[in-house]
């Protein structure tokens, strides 16, 4: 094997981003570091605080001033104070998740020999492609444009506590245009990132894919040697949670303050989840191609070899016949019948998708837990265990 190389190491999808190094100037993100508590505490604070001390010095907060002051719209509390620092915490697993990734491909022997300058190439390009700035601008004037749109097109139900007729211009007060202007594009601009990670790394798969690996149809993970990289989705986890719960505390409130039925919302809530997995899941799909072509033709080679072997056993054993040529039968990596029989079966259930039900669970369950709470607003928790535990089992 060639001598390490320190561009594999460089292979984290969080680390040394735009964003990271754009946050690094004004001391939020350590030289050696991710600054993961620091910056969701900032992120938050300015995200929630402002509106929400406007809000209880106009007498918007809390009260029977209005109808639904600030605190009654979960969604807004659940967005800044919930979701804002889990998405910024969740580059925690995703970094250890993704750091070695393609290190253990050197190290495994997956990619071949021949294909290491190619490998330090998808590497370099992809440490290239995480540090460009064009898609964070793009992100962040996404986020602005949608934050414009939603303030000239429509006012926004859960804008209602700061509607102020004596306000200039639009009749809501400052709480009103901090959310707007700056809180909802902090939010959309961590979740848009999250996005934007997952294309990098489908990106990053793809290309991996087509190196021309050294696939063992054999090996016991059951995915040609590949299994690590099945590790990767699980870390989305706490993002998957965080969005959901966005999505729940927005429902709760409709449910308690306008009559919302929870169980009209099934169908939302089960496109939610089913979307969650595929997305977070997705990336894993750019390596079913040359899973598939490995396992078809082992098939056929490990047939036609275990054909042979079979063939030489009935000769010696059944018909009686010397043999010129036993080596086969002799080879210690071959063995008795048994042993051919196990290791075609090992080819045979070598999975060409690499989703393991564990991993689909716990991106499911990550987004089901919140729509739990708002259901259980209506229907019995109780209830609702038993109904999700027959439709997991």
């Amino acid at each position: 094997m060639s001598q390490p190389d320190a561009a594999f190491d460089d292979d984290s999808l969080v680390r040394d981003e735009a964003l990271s190094r754009w946050q690094h100037r004004i001391g939020l993100v350590p030289r050696d570091g991710l600054g993961l508590v620091r910056r969701a505490v900032f992120w938050t604070l300015v995200a929630w605080a402002p509106m929400a001390v406007w809000a209880l010095l106009n007498g918007r907060a809390i009260g029977t001033a209005l109808d639904e002051p600030l605190l009654t719209h979960f969604g807004v509390h659940m967005r800044f104070l919930v979701a804002v620092p889990l998405l910024i915490l969740a580059e925690g697993p995703v970094h250890a998740a993704t750091t070695g990734l393609l290190r253990q491909l050197e190290r495994s022997g997956l990619v071949p020999e021949s294909a290491l300058p190619r490998l330090r190439q998808v590497a370099l390009d992809t440490v290239r492609l995480r540090r460009a700035a064009a898609p964070w601008l793009m992100i962040l004037g996404v986020a602005l444009a949608i934050a414009t749109i939603d303030a000239v097109t429509h006012r926004a139900h859960e804008l209602v506590w700061a509607e102020d007729a004596d306000a200039a211009p639009g009749g809501i007060g400052f709480g009103g245009w901090w959310l707007l202007y700056v809180a909802r594009p902090i939010f959309l601009t961590i979740v848009l990132g999250w996005l934007w990670r997952t294309v990098l790394l489908t990106v990053l798969f793809a290309r991996l894919a087509r190196l021309g690996l050294a696939i063992v149809p054999t090996h016991p993970d059951g995915a040609g040697g590949l299994a690590f990289v099945e590790r990767v989705p699980k870390a989305f986890a706490m993002v998957v949670f965080a969005t959901s719960a966005v999505l729940a505390a927005g429902w709760a409130h409709d449910v308690v303050y306008h009559g919302l039925e929870p169980l009209s919302l099934r169908v939302p809530m089960a496109a939610f989840v089913v979307l969650s997995v595929l997305v977070f899941c997705g990336p894993l799909l750019a390596f079913a191609g040359c899973l598939g072509r490995a396992k078809k033709q082992a098939l056929l080679d490990y047939g036609a070899l275990f054909a042979r072997h079979g063939r030489l056993v009935h000769q010696r054993w059944i018909e009686g016949k010397p043999l010129a040529d036993d080596a086969l039968l002799n080879a210690p990596e071959l063995g008795p019948i048994a042993d051919t029989q196990a290791a075609y079966d090992a080819v045979r259930r070598m999975r060409v998708v690499m989703l393991q039900k564990g991993t689909i669970l716990t991106l499911a369950l990550a987004a089901i837990v919140p729509f739990i709470v708002v259901i259980a607003l209506k229907i019995p928790v109780r209830e609702i265990l038993i109904k999700l535990v027959k439709v997991l089992l």
